[in-house]
Parts: structure tokens; C-alpha cells; sequence
């Protein structure tokens, strides 16, 4: 019945172009000329638009029945992907021979924004746009803070590389010679391009265990996934071309190494920070504490209550300059350092001061934080003014501003369920406590009469 009545409403929607067709029929009708047979005419007319309607309802129908098959079959692959997999396809914007890339601009997308730039669908890349990206890539020597900004679509990350580029972000400056060693597989001091990509391959586990033969995983063609993630690379990367030259026979020393993780690194803070500051010089107080608690999983209340916290204590704003928010940001990679040392420390568990604080960043980064960074730490963190830390909580939000809400949280995230009345917990809680904020935002203004 439900089928029928979208057939009728169909055909009630055609009645006006019909109105033509019924104006010369009563012109006909009266003709003296009128054939005795037109009724059997009209049915075969009536007939052939009916047929006509039914076939393309039916076709409608097929073709949304096969696009919520698909949608389900989609969701149901993401569901067993992880966290980072799930972000790289909806970040990446162009595919080549069914592979997944990333452009520079969608990588820093990723990093920091929650949803991608509204698109259309994937761009296909031909043989000729790949050339273009050959050939505008820069070498190593010629890498500064800007590369991926300037590059924007001009260029393709894989997803193995896109792995290495979120380490290196992570990463503290006393491990780039470490990370170096690991590329370094044969002890030569140099790294070449065989190497990085084995070892990339390691970081992405490409050659995962599946009942294929080795025989046939060694095949050029065999497709080790069905994501479109992790296939073999036919062609290379602006990574590749960059680090290894066009010809990819130049070899990778650990200046140019630690020069590019540390472009990298503050191309990113950057942009962070362009973001809030909006081309002035420093950013403000409270600016500097929407960005360190921007990938927490705090909930509504407890985020505005780091907030109002801070705007209480901090009476007259400084602001926070570039290097002091890059200088933080070195300090948080080395967090796991800075743990170590505060437990060997404060074995009574106990709060930490502000000088005992910038004590152990010293020996942990081997630098000092600005006293008006650790005021204004202090002022978020400081829960009843006493002037002392609990580094435990500290650390626990801390690490997920590093991880940049990847790593599983020690936060637990629930949602109202309207259909089963009750709590459960959120499927995506980033984004839960952000539509948490924006709720509590708006009735804020309602209870203001903003909206009368």
C-alpha cells in the first residue's frame, strides 16, 4: 500500500503537464473527423506513463536500497578500524589506484580541526597530477615551518606517513636522535630511502597476519587491505621526494632529519596559535587555556570551571608569546620524563609548588618555562589556590592535549539517550562535550533574554 500511494502521489504531480494534452483531446473529441477507436489510443498512451512510472519508482528504489546497503557496510568497516585509521579516510581527500592520501593541508586539518573541509567526493589523481607534485616539492635543504602550508594540495601523504608525522609531533628534541637510530638500520650514520620504508612499514603494520601466502604477499599488486590504507606504494610521497630527492638516491643525515621534525613540529604550534591569535603577537590567558584543554575529555562544567578559575585569579593580562606557548608545548612531549621525576620527588604523593615545578621542567627539558607561564599553569591547574599542584591531574589532562585526543582517556563521557531514558556512554566523546558546550552556551543566552 505504501508503494501504491507513492505511485498515485507521483502521477497526481504529473496532472499539470497533462493540461495540454486534455485541451487538444476536447478539440479532438469534437473534430468531426474523430475516429470511433481514440478510447483504445488513450488507454495505450495511459498505459506506456504508467509503465514508465513504475519502472523508474522501482529503479529509485533499487538504487536506495543498494546506498543504505552501502552506508551500513561503510559504518560497520569504521566501527573496526582504529581511532587514527577512522580520522585518516575522513580526512583524506585524493586516491590514486584505489589508495588513500592525504594532502599537506588535509594533515594539518587532522591534527586541528574536528571535521574536514566540506567536499564533494575523493579527487582522482592522474599520472599528470602526480608529476605536478614531483615537481613542486622542495628538497630538504630548501624545508622550512611553512612547507605544509604552502604546499596545501599540492602534494600526498600515505598513511604509514601519516603515523610517522603524528610521532613526530609527540616527540621531545632529546628523542630525535633516537627515532634518527631507529631509521638508521645499518649503523652508517645515514639514513636512505630502503630504510625509512621499511621502517614505516613496521610503524603502519602493513604486513598484517592473514591466512595469504607469502607467495602472493610478495606480489607488487596484492592489496593488504580492503580500506584503501595500507596498499604497497607504486609511486612516491612528497615525504619521499622531500627527504630523498626526486630521484630518491639521496641519502638522510641527522641535521636534515632533526631540522625537519623540528619545522614540523612548529609549523603545527603555529597554526595553533595563529588561530587564537589573530595576528597579533601573543594570545591571551584565557586563549592559552582553551588550547591546552581543547582535546581533554572534560565534561561542560568542569571545563568552564578551569576557565572561570582563571579569569578569577588572573587580574591583568600579559598574555602568552609564541616561543612561551612553543616552549610549554616542547615541555608537555617530554611529559612522561617530567612524571618519572615528580614520583621520584613527591613519593608522599603530595602537591607540588611552583618552584619545585619549574625545577624538574629544567631537569627534564633542559630548559626553564617564563614565571608568567607558571602563574598562569598554576591559576588553571591550582584547584583550591593554595599554590600548590596535584601533578597526578595535571598529568592526566595533560596527556591527552599531547595525544591529541587519540589516546584513550581516563575520562568517562556519557550522554542523555532520549529513547531508553537513561545515560549511556558517548560514542564520540570529543565531540559530545563540544555539543555539551554549545547547549549550555545557548541557554545561557536564553536565561539573558538575548533571543527576545
Amino acid at each position: 500500500m505504501a508503494a501504491f500511494g507513492k505511485i498515485a502521489n507521483r502521477v497526481l504531480n504529473l496532472t499539470p503537464n497533462f493540461r495540454p494534452l486534455q485541451r487538444n483531446f476536447h478539440k479532438f473529441q469534437s473534430a468531426k473527423s474523430v475516429p470511433k477507436n481514440y478510447t483504445k489510443y488513450l488507454v495505450f498512451v495511459s498505459g506506456g506513463l504508467t509503465a514508465l512510472i513504475c519502472t523508474n519508482y522501482m529503479k529509485t528504489e533499487r538504487l536506495d536500497a543498494a546506498f543504505r546497503m552501502r552506508k551500513t557496510e561503510d559504518e560497520n568497516l569504521l566501527k573496526k578500524l582504529t581511532s587514527r585509521e577512522r580520522r585518516f579516510i575522513k580526512f583524506a581527500s585524493v586516491e590514486y589506484r584505489g589508495q588513500l592520501y592525504m594532502t599537506p593541508q588535509d594533515f594539518l586539518d587532522s591534527v586541528v580541526e574536528q571535521e574536514p573541509r566540506p567536499r564533494l567526493k575523493r579527487r582522482i589523481l592522474s599520472e599528470q597530477d602526480l608529476q605536478v607534485i614531483k615537481d613542486n616539492t622542495p628538497p630538504l635543504k630548501k624545508g622550512s615551518k611553512m612547507l605544509f602550508r604552502t604546499l596545501r594540495d599540492r602534494g600526498i601523504v600515505s598513511y604509514t606517513e601519516y603515523l610517522f608525522l603524528l610521532s613526530v609531533l609527540t616527540k621531545p628534541i632529546s628523542g630525535f636522535r633516537i627515532a634518527f637510530n631507529m631509521f638508521d638500520t645499518d649503523g652508517n650514520h645515514r639514513v636512505e630511502k630502503d630504510e625509512f620504508l621499511v621502517i614505516l612499514k613496521i610503524l603502519g603494520g602493513t604486513f598484517k597476519q592473514s591466512k595469504v601466502d607469502e607467495q602472493t604477499r610478495k606480489l607488487d599488486d596484492y592489496i593488504d587491505d580492503e580500506e584503501g590504507l595500507q596498499r604497497k606504494h607504486r609511486i612516491d610521497t612528497t615525504l619521499q621526494i622531500h627527504l630523498f630527492g626526486k630521484k630518491g638516491n639521496q641519502d638522510l643525515n641527522y641535521d636534515g632529519f632533526y631540522k625537519f621534525m623540528d619545522n614540523l613540529q612548529t609549523e603545527v604550534l603555529e597554526l595553533e596559535f595563529n588561530e587564537f591569535s589573530k595576528g597579533n603577537v601573543a594570545i591571551t590567558e584565557n586563549d592559552f587555556a582553551k588550547i591546552l584543554l581543547r582535546y581533554t575529555y572534560l565534561n561542560a562544567e568542569e571545563y568552564d570551571a578551569y576557565l572561570e578559575r582563571l579569569m578569577d585569579r588572573v587580574k591583568v593580562e600579559r598574555g602568552i608569546t609564541f616561543e612561551e606557548f612553543r616552549d610549554f608545548c616542547r615541555f608537555l612531549n617530554n611529559l612522561e620524563d617530567f612524571a618519572i621525576a615528580m614520583r621520584m620527588y613527591t613519593l608522599a604523593d603530595r602537591a607540588i609548588s611552583q618552584s619545585e615545578f619549574s625545577r624538574a621542567v629544567k631537569i627534564c627539558t633542559g630548559f626553564s618555562l617564563s614565571k608568567h607561564l607558571i602563574d598562569t599553569v598554576f591559576a588553571i591547574f591550582d584547584d583550591n589556590g593554595d599554590g600548590m599542584l596535584s601533578y597526578r591531574e595535571f598529568i592526566a589532562i595533560m596527556k591527552d592535549r599531547v595525544h591529541r585526543g587519540f589516546k584513550v582517556s581516563h575520562w568517562k563521557i556519557v550522554e542523555y539517550n532520549a529513547v531508553n531514558d537513561k545515560y549511556i556512554e558517548a560514542a564520540n566523546p570529543l565531540f559530545s562535550v563540544w555539543r555539551q558546550r554549545v547547549c549550555r552556551r545557548l541557554d545561557h543566552f536564553k536565561e539573558k533574554d538575548f533571543f527576545s
